[in-house]
């Protein structure tokens, strides 16, 4: 082999690398596109079967009936499809989950990620994470056979009740704020606690007033999360809320969800009741959609200031 051919013999092999390491980049690309693609058209998909099907069944019944009638009996001549002690309902068991779940996450959170020694993190750390884990029915069962029992015995009434279901879901919410608020909290840079302790600042302190605030979109994130999940949670809801279809007056009232009229009457619904439950799925389609947008509008908000 003379010498010039020695040389382009080195240039090739410089260059195959470099086209190859292009073409995976290429299909890469390609293949991250397709799946984001899939993502958009199983949104896009489900937005207009819900509204097609949903939509016209809100029209016939009437907006205002739908929304704010307070009686739902599919079965009497005529019917009525009145959502309102469901949308009620569902507040209610959201509000008492959030009253519950978000101190007692945000407090284990801030424990875990700035208070913890890190041995006993280890520790800590996956038992929390198994919570997210959890079948919904398991959490139905415990609430049945520990947290209905002790509301019942502690308060009175059936056990049934809102503030039953606001316990089981601020348990079941508690995994999504603590481990995405521990993540946020250690992504702060070490450079803020340090600033804050040169300029006097003690550890609470200065996690408190730096720390805290440095992670509040994170943290915020995870509250959205955790109210998404409350808000959509069916099995467990359904084996102790009670399921009567009536505006709770307290918190030891029975009451029933969006998500729980949907499952509970779908099985045999035909028809308008078919569609009017689709139409409730639509309602509470929109509540999750309104709560995702005002998520993103205040992070806007708080990333300009």
């Amino acid at each position: 082999m003379s010498g010039e051919q020695a040389v382009q013999a080195v240039k090739k092999n410089e260059i195959r690398p470099h086209i190859t390491g292009r073409a995976i980049e290429k299909i890469m690309q390609g293949v991250f596109m397709l799946c984001a693609g899939v993502s958009i058209a199983a949104v896009v998909t489900i937005c207009i079967f819900m509204f097609a099907k949903g939509c016209p069944a809100i029209a016939e019944i009437g907006v205002k009936n739908f929304l704010l009638g307070d009686d739902w009996s599919p079965r009497n001549v005529p019917a009525s499809f009145g959502i309102f002690p469901m949308i009620v309902g569902s507040l209610y068991c959201t509000a008492g989950a959030i009253a519950i779940g978000v101190p007692v996450g945000l407090m284990t959170a801030v424990y875990m990620a700035e208070f913890c020694p890190k041995k006993l993190f280890r520790f800590l750390m996956p038992p929390i994470n198994l919570l997210a884990g959890i079948p919904s029915i398991v959490y139905g069962f415990f609430g049945m056979t520990v947290v209905i029992p002790f509301v019942r015995n502690t308060f009175g009434g059936t056990g049934n009740s809102v503030l039953t279901v606001s316990i089981i879901l601020g348990i079941m919410i508690l995994p999504t704020i603590v481990g995405m608020s521990v993540s946020a909290l250690q992504a702060v840079p070490e450079s803020f606690y340090e600033g804050a302790l040169a300029l006097g600042a003690t550890h609470e302190r200065a996690v408190a007033s730096v720390i805290f605030p440095a992670a509040r979109s994170g943290i915020l994130a995870s509250v959205i999360l955790a109210i998404g999940r409350a808000i959509g949670e069916t099995m467990a809801v359904i084996m102790i809320a009670g399921n009567s279809a009536i505006i709770p007056e307290s918190l030891l009232d029975s009451v029933r969800t969006l998500t729980g009229n949907i499952v509970i009457e779908m099985s045999y619904a035909d028809g308008l009741h078919y569609d009017a439950l689709i139409g409730t799925g639509v309602v509470l389609f929109v509540f999750i959609l309104l709560l995702n947008l005002c998520f993103s509008v205040i992070t806007a908000k708080k990333g300009e200031n």
